[in-house]
């Protein structure tokens, strides 16, 4: 059975009810049953690419909408038909409630799919599609609202016996307020959005100190993100699991759990590799998280697709309820993969007004699953994201247990104004070790060019010995930093490589008339075969991770020349074939009888070679590394200079301010994320160079400060 759903025909899925009552009004309170044949999707990327092509199978036709920016979009391209609703801003466009019920009306839509994020948890938007007649594909407007305001939905779960963890959850929101009740649960703490989820509105105070400029930060990115700058508090639990269940209700007062996910590797509050089941979660507390979640989503009348989120001490395996999102998850691919469910395919179901597929007692696990999230971003940069265009794009190939969730294709751009994820790579193994494997060697097949991803610190952490044991916990990266963020050094095998490949595609380029499928390596002639020089010697220069290498070649015999990097070691004995295939470039070498193979891209003077360890960016023939920095004028170490692409939301300072070290200078925000931009130095500020809603790019000098004497 196909590990990744069970999808039957249109006919299979609605005949039951079409027939017995094609043009009946649906009811959530009666369950009665209502037609849909006609699904807008009211998000992008890719959720909405997933949604049609499970719409697609089933027969029923879709509706994208994009902004400006997505005009030219994967999302837009799989569905039957696409609405422009504004410019690229989410404010102007995914988040306008009345231009998305305005294109549902006007396409003939029965239902909106909300995907995730942007409005798939907004009460009022829930409640204009049923005044407006068009069902969503969510749960009640009033289990939105109960479970979407934090402090509300932890009352609700004390009530219904699921355990809570303590805090403050009061409607008092002043300063004073929250910093006494600060004081009274103690530090550390989380201070965290009342809406919403995703990390968004969510800091970490670990001391008094440090409390005020958390609150205000929190504060600010819940508004721009949720529209609410309200926020609760909660007691820190230092070595916490973040494990989720996921459930599903129908109208008729049914609801199942789909058993549980471990999401508790994370990055700036956010997850980035995701597992189910959980490891090293017995049966017997399998069953109780799975009941305490099923409990929750019966206190709110649910209906439809949820997950409900619990913070699990790492070592005594408590659980205490952290919060219900109310909607599809992202990492919802890993539950389908261990129960051979669709979930979108249930949620168009229930939506309808049919009974749940499945009862409890036919949910089977089965194997475990992995999903790594790829994000355009630098892991070692601090995991800031980044924007540009997917200049090569190379994914792994599916299977029946491997699926490549995505909305991009190479040409696209990541944009600055949405989220940084590329992709989602999910696997499934028959047990956690060989999904494991699988998912290793997939990520090995992932080659990108264009912007920088976390691909490779992905392979670094599913290699690491404390995760293949299942020692997670939220805090994981931040314990095993140095050994997942090791010194790297570029092998003289891979340099040889370089070398090679430059010979290799220069030969291409003026054969390739003559060239079909392989090439014999001959570096130094105009046609295969024919030697120009028996003599002739090349040097090439490299700038590998910041450092100049020189690698000198020597032209030896036919089709054989010999290497040395940076005049050391002997003269290595090198051979190779260039090939050619529909998925680019792959060079088959064999130096010092070592063979090796290799992929590579070359654009302009840089070259990429993709090993099955990791990526190696060659720049080529630049003697001394410039960076952009140095290329601004008068730059002092005070300076402040855009750590990624973005947009200029607040500049808190002027034109000959006196500012102290650590001072907050500029706020950008990038990819729904808020980045304060504080001073490196105390000074007087000399010129400020950007304006709000300025965008700025990578390494963009903001602001010149004068350091103090």
């Amino acid at each position: 059975m196909h590990r990744f759903g069970r999808l039957k025909s249109l006919f299979e899925c609605y005949s039951s009810y079409l027939t017995a009552c094609p043009d009946c009004q649906f009811s959530s309170s009666t369950g009665q049953n209502r037609r849909i044949d006609k699904v807008l999707i009211a998000n992008r990327g890719e959720i909405a690419c997933r949604i049609s092509r499970t719409a697609r199978k089933l027969g029923v036709k879709t509706v994208a909408v994009y902004s400006d920016a997505d005009r030219d979009s994967m999302h837009v391209d799989l569905a039957d038909e696409a609405y422009c609703i504004g410019p690229a801003a989410s404010s102007q466009s995914y988040l306008r409630q009345d231009k998305i019920i305005a294109t549902a009306k006007k396409s003939h839509c029965q239902a909106v799919h909300p995907g995730y994020g942007f409005l798939s948890e907004n009460t009022e938007f829930a409640e204009l599609c049923q005044k407006e007649n068009i069902i969503f594909i969510g749960p009640p407007a009033s289990a939105i609202r109960d479970m979407g305001i934090k402090s509300t939905s932890k009352a609700i779960m004390a009530k219904a016996g699921v355990p809570i963890i303590e805090g403050y959850h009061e409607e008092d929101q002043s300063d004073i307020t929250l910093l006494a009740e600060a004081k009274k649960i103690g530090f550390p703490l989380m201070i965290k959005a009342v809406r919403g989820g995703g990390g968004k509105g969510m800091r970490i105070a670990l001391k008094e100190s440090d409390f005020t400029e958390a609150l205000e930060s929190a504060r600010t990115e819940s508004q721009k993100a949720f529209g609410d700058s309200a926020v609760l508090l909660e007691k820190f639990v230092a070595e916490p699991r973040h494990v989720e269940v996921q459930v599903f209700a129908d109208h008729y007062g049914n609801a199942v759990h789909l058993f549980e996910r471990d999401c508790s590797v994370q990055r700036r509050h956010q997850k980035v590799i995701e597992e189910a089941p959980a490891p090293g979660i017995s049966a017997e507390l399998r069953a109780e998280l799975g009941a305490a979640a099923v409990r929750a989503a019966k206190a709110v009348g649910y209906v439809g697709a949820g997950t409900v989120e619990f913070i699990m001490d790492r070592n005594t395996h408590s659980f205490h309820f952290m919060e219900m999102n109310t909607r599809l998850q992202v990492e919802h691919p890993v539950t389908e993969a261990i129960t051979g469910t669709d979930l979108v395919e249930w949620q168009l179901k229930v939506a309808a007004g049919e009974k749940l597929p499945l009862t409890q007692e036919e949910i089977q696990l089965k194997g475990h699953a992995f999903e790594a999230r790829i994000y355009a971003e630098d892991p070692r940069g601090g995991f800031l994201p980044g924007a540009g265009p997917l200049l090569y794009l190379r994914t792994p190939e599916t299977s029946e247990n491997v699926r490549v969730e995505t909305g991009v294709r190479q040409g696209d751009e990541v944009s600055v104004h949405y989220d940084p994820m590329i992709a989602k790579l999910v696997v499934w193994g028959k047990n956690r070790e060989e999904a494991l494997s699988i998912l290793r060697g997939k990520l090995s097949e992932y080659d990108i060019v264009g912007v920088e991803t976390n691909v490779e610190f992905i392979k670094d952490l599913s290699a690491h010995p404390k995760f293949q044991n299942g020692e997670v916990h939220t805090g994981f990266i931040e314990e095993n930093f140095d050994s997942l963020f090791r010194k790297l050094q570029v092998p003289k095998l891979v340099l040889a490589q370089g070398a090679l490949a430059l010979i290799l595609l220069q030969e291409y380029k003026s054969l390739k008339a003559a060239i079909t499928t392989q090439i014999p390596f001959n570096p130094f002639t105009t046609e295969v075969g024919l030697r120009l020089n028996h003599i002739l010697n090349r040097r090439f220069k490299f700038n590998v991770l910041d450092n100049d290498v020189v690698v000198d070649v020597k032209y030896t015999e036919p089709e054989v020349y010999s290497i040395r990097v940076d005049n050391l070691g002997p003269w290595r004995k090198v051979t190779g074939i260039l090939i050619n295939s529909d998925k680019g470039f792959e060079i088959n070498s064999e130096i010092d009888g070592i063979k090796s193979k290799v992929r590579i891209v070359k654009l302009k003077d840089e070259l990429y070679i993709f090993t099955n360890d990791r990526k190696w960016q060659l720049k080529i023939a630049q003697a001394k590394f410039i960076s952009l920095l140095s290329k601004e004028k008068n730059v002092s170490a005070g300076a402040a200079i855009s750590p990624m692409p973005g947009v200029v939301d607040k500049v808190l300072i002027k034109k000959g301010d006196v500012v102290s070290k650590g001072d907050p200078l500029i706020v950008i925000v990038a990819m729904k994320m808020e980045h304060i931009i504080k001073a490196s130095a105390d000074g007087t500020i000399d010129e400020v160079l950007c304006a709000v809603g300025d965008n700025v790019a990578k390494n963009k000098l903001l602001v010149q400060l004068k350091e103090s004497p």
